[in-house]
């Protein structure tokens, strides 16, 4: 995807990588990922702090969806 400077592009590929790593480190399919972030609030997360976030690790990104998504009942 080339997102030419279109900030809505950009923070959607940001969080598709999160997603994507999030998934890696739990060994889950990306589609599993997204559905388990987005039932636990990740994914409203990552949309709502993206100005903070995306200046972080994509590693200290997913301990606080990890954090995040364990204070709204995940169980990961």
């Amino acid at each position: 995807m080339n997102c030419n400077g279109n900030d809505t592009c950009k923070q959607i590929e940001w969080t598709v990588v999160c997603v994507n790593e999030f998934a890696k480190n739990f060994e889950l399919t990306p589609r599993n990922a997204f559905h388990y972030l987005n039932a636990f609030g990740g994914i409203k997360f990552l949309m709502e702090h993206y100005v903070a976030e995306h200046m972080l690790s994509f590693d200290d990104a997913v301990d606080d969806l990890i954090f995040v998504c364990r204070q709204n009942g995940g169980g990961l």
